[in-house]
């Protein structure tokens, strides 16, 4: 059975942190990621979040599966771009320069092969820290955190059991995909591409169904128990920021800063190598 994806206590520099910190640390780093189209910067971001990644001690096999998925996924995705705009990398850096030619509607040009580089580094730029942040972060911690930058308790209590419901829905998931695997619903590396994404909808709508039904029932508990009722409460897991907060914060800050400084020096976000 695939392992869940979930935060796991572990001793080392990431999960030391506050929520806070990498509250802070993700919201600026897919900030910057979505806002740049500079290759040099991506390619700084992309080490840099491997290298993250790697300090936070999340165990591969944890997300292999996931990471697959979403690989999959981001190939069909940079397949579609070309199909419906296979010149957009031209009109944007504004030459064209053929490599081959696939048939009269489609040529694949070096342009546009840099522009879909971009936007896959974009894509692998993200994730790491998506994982990481899932995985090192505890729920309750960080909706303490959220409280107390302001953030209604309500607002961060929902973030807090999002959180904890992630390794719910993923549970569900195996449990569906194994019932259909056995109705007879080949899942497995034995098909073929196409027919694992079409046979993977058969799991989407049970899924939806089943977590609803789990919201509603949550919904109804904390409504019995008086959520909300008061306007403040304690939090048990909460952490104060601590120097190695402050230096993690102040160093994202100034590395986004620098980055989309870069990127909009010459009044556009993308780095044109074809000048």
């Amino acid at each position: 059975m695939a392992k869940i994806i979930t935060y796991r206590e572990k001793d080392c520099f990431i999960h030391r942190l506050c929520g806070l910190t990498k509250l802070v640390f993700f919201i600026l780093w897919t900030l910057t990621t979505m806002l740049t189209y500079d290759t040099r910067v991506l390619a700084v971001m992309i080490v840099a979040s491997f290298i993250i990644f790697k300090l936070s001690k999340t165990d591969w096999q944890q997300i292999k599966s996931i990471f697959t998925l979403i690989v999959i996924f981001l190939s069909i995705n940079i397949i579609a771009i070309f199909l419906f705009s296979p010149y957009e990398g031209c009109k944007i850096y504004g030459s064209r320069t053929d490599l081959f030619r696939i048939s009269s509607r489609y040529t694949v040009t070096s342009q546009q092969l840099f522009y879909e580089l971009n936007v896959m580094l974009k894509y692998f730029t993200i994730i790491p820290s998506v994982f990481m942040f899932i995985t090192s972060t505890n729920p309750s911690e960080f909706a303490a955190s959220l409280n107390r930058i302001k953030l209604p308790y309500t607002a961060s209590y929902s973030v807090a059991i999002s959180l904890r419901y992630i390794p719910d829905v993923q549970t569900d998931f195996n449990r569906i995909k194994n019932a259909q695997e056995a109705r007879g619903i080949e899942m497995s590396s034995k098909a073929n591409l196409f027919s694992r994404l079409k046979n993977m909808s058969a799991i989407l709508f049970p899924l939806v169904f089943t977590s609803m039904e789990k919201i509603d029932s949550v919904t109804n508990a904390m409504e019995l128990r008086g959520f909300g009722k008061h306007k403040t409460r304690t939090w048990y897991s909460a952490k104060s920021l601590k120097k190695a907060d402050y230096i993690i914060i102040g160093l994202t800050l100034l590395f986004s800063a620098a980055a989309l400084t870069l990127t909009y020096m010459n009044g556009s976000r993308f780095w044109n190598p074809f000048i």
